[in-house]
Parts: structure tokens; sequence; C-alpha cells
């Protein structure tokens, strides 16, 4: 991966609705810094953008912390342009509270409380829309019909590859040092992984980015 530029996403998203409290899911960014660390070892020039983790960053990467998805959205959009290719592996929260509270909400004055969500923008779907020749990747985690959903979503993001999981099984997904996925890719073609470490899947990702680079730089 020499002389490429890559931007990689990943960690949550923290969405808060008070001073000290907000909504996150459960990405643990080891995916992310996984395929971050391993396309640097590769010679690639890699921005890493992340959400909060525990995380170290992997050296030679140029790093970004980000809180929320707006965070997140401001900073990939603003480094974009100086990338051949993004993957997409932050797990960034669909919704956002719509209103924030300037204080701690105390329990003892609220038996129930109701907090109203809006959708947070999809960053992926809106670099699809201008992505030009850059290289997308993305992620999908589902619990069901995941190939189905998968492919779906490559096709309305215009993805060139999307790197599909069930968290259902055993040792794939969030907080585990394992991943179990399928690479489906733009034409259609289907490869499933065996149950490996997120750094051979980060490994078998870059593969397949090399090999869509390197088709495309033959046209």
């Amino acid at each position: 991966l020499k002389g490429k530029s890559l931007m990689v996403t990943a960690g949550p998203t923290r969405e808060p609705f008070d001073m000290v409290r907000f909504f996150s899911n459960y990405s643990s960014g080891k995916m992310g810094f996984a395929i971050a660390e391993e396309a640097r070892r590769r010679g690639a020039e890699v921005t890493l953008i992340s959400g909060p983790t525990f995380l170290e960053p992997p050296p030679g990467v140029r790093f970004y912390s980000v809180e929320t998805c707006l965070d997140m959205r401001e900073k990939v959009m603003e480094q974009f342009e100086k990338v051949d290719a993004v993957i997409m592996a932050a797990a960034v929260s669909d919704f956002r509270p719509a209103n924030f509270f300037r204080k701690k909400i105390k329990k003892e004055e609220n038996e129930r409380l109701n907090v109203e969500l809006v959708k947070n923008p999809d960053i992926l779907q809106e670099l699809g829309k201008i992505k030009g020749e850059k290289i997308l990747v993305g992620f999908c985690a589902e619990s069901d019909k995941l190939l189905e959903r998968a492919k779906e979503k490559l096709r309305r993001k215009n993805l060139d590859l999307i790197v599909a999981n069930n968290i259902r099984e055993e040792g794939a997904g969030f907080e585990v040092d394992t991943n179990k996925v399928f690479l489906v890719d733009s034409e259609g073609n289907v490869t499933p992984l065996p149950l490996m470490s997120k750094k051979e899947v980060a490994a078998e990702i870059l593969n397949y980015l090399k090999k869509i680079l390197d088709k495309k730089g033959k046209r």
C-alpha cells in the first residue's frame, strides 16, 4: 500500500443527553485500530479517526479523537479529499437526543423520563454520493438477514466493499479480539472468512482493498 493514503474510522460515538449521561454502543475500536496498524505496516499513509476507546493509537498514524457522530462527520469530511480510500469501521450512533440538558437530570425529580431522539446523518452514505474514484469500505453488523442487508447497504451507500458480521455469533462483533465476517464486493462476490483474530481480519480486508485499488488503477 506504499504511496496510498487511507482514512480509517473506529470505535463508538457518544451522544450526550445531560451533563453526565450519554447514549453509546459496545464498540471497542479494536477492528478499526487493527486495520489502521496493518495499513501503516504495509506502507500506507494512515489517518485514524476514533470515538472514545481505551486503545493507544498505532505508531505512525495521524490520529484524531472525536466524541459524537457530528464530530466524526466534520473530521471525516475535512480529511476526505486527501485520501485514496476510506474504511468506515466506526460504530456511529444512528440517533442522538434532540435536546441536551445543561445539568444532571435528577432521578428524584422524575419517575419516568422520555428522551426524544433524532436521526444522525449517515456519514458513509454522504461519502458515497461524492466519492468519485475513491474506494469506500463499510461495515454491517446485524443479528439476522446478514447478507441480504449487507448487499442492500452496499448498493444504497455506493460502496466498493462491505464487511458483514452476525453479532449473534460467538466470537464475532463488539468487544472481543476475534471476528467472523463475510466480504461482499460491488460485483456481488461474497467471500466468507472463518473465525480469526481481528488483526487477521484486518489483513484480509486490506488484501481485498489492494485488489480493488489495482483494478481501478488499470482502467
